[in-house]
């Protein structure tokens, strides 16, 4: 029976590729999943190994301490000269890592700096050029930082620390580039390498006296492995309590534990893309082998003629799907691990930050195969099933494969069922999630909401696909009714279409699967763009800001000539701190000219205020809480940093002011309260400003303000140290983020799309084989071939646009009920659709259904009518 088999599989060849393809592309996407997860575990072990150089041991805090909230000790608490004076120990470094700004000339970049170590081996770079700083003067550039900066060994570079960072901005210091630096492994990959300071240079920019006043944070260690167990027990004894000495690749593995959950978690979420990708491959499958079995009634039959039982003509369907499964999915395992090593060998994760090698492990193996195994069987149970239901007397009978099959009652009813439980579950969450809103009372209940809204949503949609037997049909023969108003081919078409309902459901489920998850998540999309956009904009009373303490004029005026901005303000600020309600909030000074002015960048009703001496404007709202500030005597004194950064309150160094109310907010993001005063306060040396601060008004209308802000990064860009923030900003990031994971989770549908498609040019060069006599009878009477061609192209498309349309209207319906439910609590939803993504699928829908109808036409137009009736 299995050499009966084989010659069966060869015989239908073409009618099984396209299945095959399908299983092919599934199982790839979760090969390349496995490998994409090892690759990321590889690349995360390399990063943080690579932070420990060539050491063999680490001292580090333990969770214990680090989760408690207790202080660290400083490098001059713990015994580090003892430590380091350890029979066996060779070298050690202490390390530490401040986040700067250097800047020469008009360039300016963010980089991370650590501290010089006595040995080069316990560096976590590498020195590629000169050396490392021998004193307080010098530094180690990383390589491509000095190409940006456009230095070279022996010019000046100045190193300030970031403001607003808890650090005083204005320190800065000027260092003599000694060397470069290469981050190879990745130690640093989000600052792209590490420049090296020395000890002193480093404390004197944390705002400490000296080494000994800085935070001890962990060790390194090279210990000569014949005295390590010493070693390693007399400094346990000189370690304070939360830290502890391990091996390298102990440590290594504890802190890829940390890490790793992330990774997981990745290959988890592409799990998920890859188990529906399978799943609609297992549709395609099912229609192939549903027409494999009615095409062999009469073969089956004659087998049962001469002796096949029923379960051997079972046990053949069951294991020609097998065969099948076996020999697609490990080509889509070669193919996924293809793709990932093209990855991983051109160099594509290394541009991301990540260094890692394609890792075979034996899920990349054994999963893939198992998935497309034992889904390749269960779709083709049902058929197996109909090849035992074969009688011996068919084989005297004409082959009449055409499904007339009903749909069961029992399904309809369960289906049924389904639908109104999703519906009651959404429509009770959104009704519950709105009372408690309009309340202003979130309930404690709202994850159950939540989960309540998906789950029902989930069983709407699940409803729908197992009663598509009985409505799909309905609305392919209104769709084929509309194309057959489009000449004799259509009808054609409109009528084939209506010859196997249960097959072209299948075939439109598959569609429908991939499309409205595609129209769900680009909803979703669209729905929290605009509904964060709506809420920045009311949570910003100023477009655009940027602050920091080398802003000068200059930069301001250059700013106002930017493309959008209308109007700026620049200001003198000092950093401080207010009493408000007996609690001390951290606070913001601003000195303006008068309320005309700041009226022009704040949006905010400033009738009848006034900046006069002894008189300040502040908040009405905290941006934070969003109480009510209330100030005793409607007065407020502010209280300035000293230049260490320390409070002022215990000293003369505060104002009073009487307190005049409006509603603005997030002037300043960093701080509880911004105060706006007569900036005669700075000029007369009253208030010591420690920064500048720009206000812009925009108008996104006359510019994108992706190019506003773009313009205004590279013009702060030469000030060191500046941030830049608003609304603007805010919107510009969100909105990168939303793009980016939109992007990303399309493209993974994508995959279910493609093999949904598949299985449209399956379901049409299948009606082919199926109708050789009707296309040759066509034919006879006159049919063209151009007009046969065009038949199929209408029925390929009647499927995927019915299909299509109805996928975008769930996948709105439901992206407008997961965007209630989750960004209510951010305010007032936007209930939008992105249009052009939707309109985009259906166009990319309509022209695979045309690329996948030229094939299957190809077939039915090569025979001549006579050798096709012949054959038939």
């Amino acid at each position: 029976m299995w050499s009966i088999t084989i010659k069966m599989m060869k015989k239908n060849m073409k009618m099984l590729i396209p299945a095959g393809i399908a299983i092919l592309i599934g199982t790839a996407f979760i090969a390349c999943t496995f490998l994409f997860g090892n690759t990321l575990n590889d690349s995360l072990r390399t990063q943080l190994t690579a932070q420990y150089a060539q050491a063999n041991y680490i001292i580090q805090s333990t969770s214990k301490m680090s989760g408690s909230g207790s202080i660290p000790p400083t490098i001059g608490e713990v015994n580090t000269k003892q430590i380091t004076s350890t029979d066996g120990v060779k070298s050690t470094y202490i390390q530490q890592s401040i986040p700067v700004n250097a800047s020469t000339g008009d360039n300016s970049a963010t980089l991370l700096a650590i501290n010089a170590s006595s040995d080069d081996r316990l560096l976590p770079v590498a020195m590629v050029k000169g050396h490392q700083p021998t004193r307080d003067k010098q530094i180690a550039l990383p390589a491509k930082l000095a190409d940006q900066l456009s230095v070279n060994i022996g010019d000046k570079v100045t190193l300030a620390a970031n403001y607003g960072s808890g650090m005083r901005g204005s320190d800065s210091v000027e260092l003599t580039v000694s060397g470069f630096t290469e981050d190879a492994n990745g130690a640093f990959g989000a600052y792209g390498g590490a420049a090296v300071i020395s000890m002193q240079t480093l404390a004197n920019l944390e705002g400490a006296d000296s080494e000994s006043d800085l935070m001890f944070t962990g060790m390194t260690l090279d210990i000569d492995e014949t005295k390590a167990d010493t070693a390693v027990a007399s400094i346990k004894k000189e370690l304070p309590n939360g830290y502890s000495i391990e091996t390298r690749q102990k440590a290594g593995d504890e802190a890829l534990k940390a890490l790793s959950q992330s990774g997981t978690n990745a290959v988890t979420f592409l799990m998920c893309f890859g188990i529906l990708a399978m799943l609609v491959a297992a549709l395609v499958i099912a229609n192939t082998f549903q027409v494999l079995v009615a095409q062999r009634r009469r073969t089956l039959a004659l087998l049962r003629t001469i002796g096949a039982q029923k379960g051997q003509l079972y046990r053949s369907v069951i294991g020609e799907a097998g065969i099948l499964g076996v020999i697609a999915s490990v080509l889509g395992i070669a193919f996924g691990s293809a793709i990932m090593a093209i990855v991983v060998h051109s160099h594509a994760l290394k541009s991301l930050g990540r260094t890692g090698g394609l890792v075979f492990t034996w899920q990349v193996f054994v999963i893939p195969l198992a998935f497309g195994v034992v889904m390749t069987v269960l779709a083709s149970i049902g058929s197996a099933r109909s090849a035992t239901r074969v009688t011996p007397l068919e084989a005297l009978r004409p082959i009449d494969i055409s499904d007339n099959k009903r749909a069961g009652i029992a399904r309809g009813v369960i289906g049924f069922l389904l639908i109104v439980l999703g519906a009651v579950l959404t429509v009770g969450a959104v009704m519950t999630l709105r009372s408690s809103m309009s309340s202003s009372n979130l309930s404690d209940d709202y994850p159950t909401m939540l989960l309540s809204a998906i789950a029902g949503c989930a069983l709407i949609f699940i409803g729908l696909v197992v009663t598509a037997a009985f409505w799909m049909p309905l609305l392919m023969r209104l769709g084929g009714a509309f194309a057959a108003l489009f000449g004799p081919a259509a009808k054609i078409a409109h009528a084939n279409i209506q010859k196997n309902p249960r097959r072209v459901a299948s075939t439109g489920v598959a569609l429908l699967i991939g499309v409205t998850l595609v129209s769900c998540i680009g909803t979703g999309a669209a729905c929290a763009k605009q509904t964060m956009n709506n809420t920045l904009d009311t949570h910003y009373s100023v477009d655009m800001i940027a602050k920091g303490s080398t802003l000068s004029q200059s930069v301001a005026d250059k700013i106002g000539k930017i493309d959008g901005v209308t109007t700026t303000l620049y200001a003198p600020i000092a950093r401080g701190s207010v009493i408000i309600e007996g609690e001390e909030r951290s606070a913001t000074l601003i000195g303006v000219p008068d309320t005309a002015t700041l009226s022009k960048v704040l949006h905010a009703n400033l009738s009848g205020v006034s900046l006069d001496e002894g008189k300040a404007l502040a908040p009405t709202y905290s941006s934070f809480t969003g109480k009510v500030f209330s100030f005793k005597n409607d007065e407020v004194s502010f209280s300035a940093l000293h230049d260490d950064g320390s409070d002022g309150a215990s000293d003369a160094n505060t104002l009073t002011y009487i307190v005049t109310q409006r509603d603005y907010r997030n002037v300043d993001p960093d701080v509880i309260v911004t105060l706006f005063v007569n900036e005669s306060y700075f000029q007369n040396k009253q208030v010591q400003a420690d920064g500048h601060i720009i206000l812009a008004a925009v108008d996104t209308s006359k510019a994108s303000a992706v190019d506003i802000l773009t313009n205004a990064q590279t013009v702060i860009g030469t000030s060191a140290g500046a941030s830049l923030s608003g609304p603007i900003a805010e919107r510009v990031r969100w909105n990168q983020i939303v793009d980016t994971m939109l992007t990303l989770l399309v493209a993974l549908l994508a995959v279910a799309v493609l093999i949904a498609l598949i299985g449209v040019a399956n379901t049409l060069s299948l009606s082919v084989i199926e109708r050789t006599r009707e296309s040759a009878t066509l034919r006879a009477i006159g049919m063209t071939r151009g007009q046969l061609r065009w038949s199929l192209a209408v029925e390929s498309l009647v499927i995927s646009l019915v299909a299509g349309i109805v996928g975008e209207i769930l996948g709105i319906a439901f992206g407008w009920v997961g965007s209630y439910m989750v960004f209510s609590t951010f305010g007032k939803v936007a209930l939008v659709a992105n249009w052009q993504l939707n309109i985009g699928v259906l166009v990319v829908a309509a022209l695979a259904a045309l690329l996948a109808s030229v094939f299957p036409a190809r077939r039915a137009v090569k025979a001549s009518p006579v050798e096709a009736l012949a054959e038939a």
